[in-house]
């Protein structure tokens, strides 16, 4: 099977991740195109994985773009179009890993006749798309041979949305849960570099966005002991760098300069993870599936998230975590003061969560799953 995978992407985010594990099975026999250069394309080399970047200023749409900015985009994406309508017809299948990924994809496999399979990894609502964006994205999606969502909660807004269930499964990210079994950094190390060795430190993993609720686990942590601390591992993307100061500012103002570090982006998470005593997640809107979520879970940290999207999905309360309704500072605070105040019922949801994680997420089960799909796509 050789599959031509697409990506709109430079950067690695969480669709990119994923994309990383899914392609490296099929290494010799597939090419990844992407619309950016950047770092995931060091990454895809590093995994011997085939990758071209196939235009080098980037799609200037957003997520938010309406329709006169699409129209200006159009000069951009017909060469486009046509080079991997082109570089399709040496593949079987066009696999189309982001939204603008969709977009091209769609066309270049109506052009190519290649089939066409779409990896969702958003939910389209309009928290997060314009109407116009996400009525384009649901009628390119109808034309997709298959549909993978990586969540029921992505699933169910693309359905509501008017996609075609039909075509549509729910195949969960994948991980290597020996992966987050050993950290590359010593964990005492670590805490005593950022100042906190001897605090209660709260991980925040995620690029610096208003939407991904930083300012809500600042507004947390003031209602917390002096003890607890947060680390913010992520930078400000996309022209978001105004929250990033916002954020700065937030934490002067509420006197919390000596328990908030700022770590900027981190390529090692895992022993990032592993330093904190509980791992925040705090989107404010939906998240479609929650990647932070199994990754802590995977590193045997505590875990407390919002209770909407994907996350519902991954974590049982009282059992494996905490869920909190989304934007609420108190009913954090909440939580992160049991997990501190009650440290062996939060061991024991990590243990709990770690165990689930590891066979819920297995990677080769995930990638089995894709690709009994994709022989189907081509039978």
């Amino acid at each position: 099977m050789k599959i031509l995978f697409l990506d709109q992407s430079g950067k690695p985010g969480g669709a990119e991740l994923c994309l990383l594990d899914i392609a490296a099975p099929y290494r010799q026999r597939c090419l990844v195109g992407l619309f950016a250069d950047g770092p995931f394309k060091t990454l895809l080399e590093q995994r011997q994985i085939p990758v071209q970047v196939l235009m080098q200023n980037g799609l200037r749409v957003r997520k938010e773009s309406g329709l006169r900015q699409g129209l200006m985009s159009l000069g951009q994406l017909a060469p486009l179009i046509g080079r991997v309508a082109t570089l399709a017809q040496n593949y079987d299948l066009i696999y189309a890993n982001t939204q603008k990924a969709l977009v091209v994809g769609a066309i270049a496999s109506f052009l190519s006749r290649c089939p066409l399979v779409y990896h969702l990894h958003d939910i389209l609502s309009l928290d997060h798309f314009s109407r116009v964006n996400r009525r384009i994205a649901v009628s390119l999606a109808n034309r997709a041979t298959l549909v993978i969502a990586n969540s029921e909660a992505s699933r169910q807004a693309l359905i509501e949305a008017g996609g075609k269930g039909d075509r549509m499964v729910v195949i969960y990210n994948g991980f290597q849960p020996d992966r987050y079994c050993q950290p590359a950094q010593d964990r005492e190390t670590l805490r005593q570099a950022w100042g906190l060795e001897n605090s209660f430190v709260v991980g925040h993993f995620s690029r610096l966005s208003p939407w991904k609720g930083q300012h809500i686990l600042i507004e947390a942590l003031a209602q917390c002991p002096p003890q607890v601390a947060a680390v913010l591992v992520g930078e400000a993307l996309f022209g978001e760098e105004d929250y990033a100061t916002r954020l700065r500012q937030q934490v002067e103002d509420q006197g919390l300069g000596d328990r908030v570090r700022f770590l900027g982006f981190q390529s090692d998470v895992i022993s990032l993870m592993h330093a904190c005593n509980l791992i925040a997640h705090t989107s404010t809107a939906p998240e479609p599936f929650g990647r932070v979520v199994v990754e802590g879970m995977l590193c045997g940290r505590p875990v407390v998230a919002a209770n909407a999207g994907g996350a519902v999905e991954l974590i049982e309360p009282g059992h494996t975590g905490w869920l909190t309704p989304p934007g609420d500072a108190a009913a954090l605070a909440a939580a992160i003061r049991q997990c501190y105040e009650q440290p062996e019922e939060a061991h024991r949801r990590a243990i709990a969560a770690q165990t689930a994680a590891s066979q819920r997420f297995h990677l080769d089960h995930v990638n089995a799953q894709i690709l009994a799909r994709l022989q189907r796509v081509l039978a």
